[in-house]
């Protein structure tokens, strides 16, 4: 750790940054009754009784008249969906407004939709805190959603993972002193990948289908007309591959059918072969629903957002199923 005397604003600025916030969303209206917004991460709880909060705006902001003079103004802790709106008002130069639906507040103050809690504020006072003047409120009315909220870290959105106060055992006793432990990334994604798998196994048995038929006809959903080898390309990760007699077993249930183009052999998708898929996707998404209740909103996006870079970090090159051909 390299230890600053000096206030040198860059790697000040960068040390500052290191401490976690949420983002929210300061909006009022000026005198003239346009509507005002500015992002801003400084917002900071000060007094539960009675109720306090602050935040601070640069002396240089073209809006600090506009806030300095204003009597009410409203607090919105961004959910993690809402990157692009803080964003759109952290910029200057265009109706950050424009196309957006708004509550009916206790003040003029524009309420927006969508948030993880949200502050409606009067002005106690406000006072110089150097390059910044520091605001304070009186939260005269407040709500709060399960949405996840939104995260700002060095220089960075990100998403907040919830951490146990304990640390999670998978097992009942102790590890056996080994270098293969619970904490093996591989086995952890190994134990999950084939937990949520047993669960989909068991609703497909309903369905008279198994796994390949699962990965085939989810590949045909998403990109029709595929030769066998194309199609294999895009499931050989799984450890499954279609075979000819495979593909034949699907085309006698009538859920594919084999077209020639131009001398190629390539697979489509019926109509059948689509309801069974749309039947397919939906015992994916029951099961995946059941997973992420548990998990809790938040902790399955981040989840989703680590596994997606994990996914790009390992890929050996792998064809993009979603991409254009």
């Amino acid at each position: 750790m390299t230890t600053h005397k000096g206030f040198d604003p860059q790697a000040f600025r960068a040390a500052l940054g290191t401490f976690t916030t949420g983002v929210t969303i300061i909006t009022t209206r000026a005198q003239d009754g346009e509507a005002v917004g500015i992002t801003a991460n400084s917002f900071n709880s000060v007094s539960l009784d009675p109720p306090l909060v602050l935040w601070s705006l640069a002396k240089n902001a073209r809006s600090l008249s506009v806030f300095s003079g204003a009597r009410h103004w409203n607090v919105h802790v961004l959910s993690a969906g809402q990157e692009a709106l803080s964003g759109r008002f952290a910029r200057q130069g265009e109706d950050k407004f424009a196309g957006l639906e708004l509550d009916d507040g206790i003040s003029k103050a524009p309420l927006l939709q969508g948030c993880t809690a949200r502050f409606q504020c009067r002005t106690a006072f406000s006072y110089d805190g150097g390059d910044h003047i520091i605001f304070v409120g009186e939260v005269l009315a407040y709500d709060r959603s399960e949405l996840p909220p939104l995260v700002f870290q060095s220089g960075q959105y990100a998403i907040a993972a919830r951490k146990p106060r304990e640390e999670l055992r998978l097992g009942a006793t102790p590890p056996p002193e080994c270098s293969y432990t619970e904490d093996l990334l591989g086995y952890l994604l190994g134990r999950a990948h084939y937990q949520m798998l047993h669960a989909l196994r068991q609703l497909l048995s309903t369905q008279a289908l198994d796994e390949r038929s699962f990965f085939i006809l989810s590949v045909l959903s998403i990109r029709d007309r595929l030769t066998l080898d194309e199609l294999n390309a895009f499931i050989a990760y799984t450890g499954m591959l279609a075979s000819p007699e495979s593909m034949d077993v699907l085309e006698a249930q009538r859920l594919v059918a084999l077209e020639t183009d131009d001398g190629e052999a390539r697979y489509v998708m019926t109509a059948d072969g689509r309801e069974a898929s749309l039947r397919q996707i939906a015992l994916a998404k029951a099961v995946e629903e059941d997973v992420s209740a548990k998990l809790g909103a938040g902790d399955a996006m981040a989840l989703k957002l680590l596994l997606k870079r994990l996914i790009a970090s390992s890929d050996p090159g792998m064809p993009d199923l979603w991409s254009p051909r």
